[in-house]
């Protein structure tokens, strides 16, 4: 069974910058695309960048374009999120979570389907 641990989160100013990390079991990597999705209270969950287990290549939310940063390291079976100058909008819980198509497509489609396994999420708090 994929075990997906998310940590890095904190509280920061605006401006400031976090690195979230997500360590999974090994070689899920090599099996599935990995997504991160964040939710605010009251807002629904939004997913906001997907690194793909195909070819690594990288999307991400308009809402984080420019300011947030997704790679992996395979060996270590680890997924990172980089998030600089941050806003206080950016403050949700934030999960890491496996999505089942290799290129990434449809990471982003509402309430999608196509995820597997989550972590338990991090707090992100942004204060202005």
């Amino acid at each position: 069974q994929v075990q997906l641990v998310e940590s890095g989160g904190g509280l920061v100013q605006a401006g400031g910058s976090l690195r979230l990390s997500c360590v999974a079991s090994e070689f899920t990597l090599n099996h599935y695309s990995i997504a991160w999705l964040r939710q605010a209270p009251g807002k629904e969950r939004e997913a906001v960048s997907c690194i793909a287990s195909a070819d690594g290549r990288t999307y991400y939310a308009d809402s984080v374009m420019g300011r947030f940063t997704i790679s992996r390291d395979v060996a270590q079976s680890t997924v990172y999120l980089q998030l600089d100058s941050l806003k206080p909008e950016d403050t949700a819980i934030y999960y890491c979570a496996t999505f089942f198509i290799d290129s990434c497509a449809g990471y982003n489609k509402r309430a999608s389907p196509l995820y597997h396994s989550w972590g338990p999420g991090t707090q992100v708090t942004v204060s202005s």
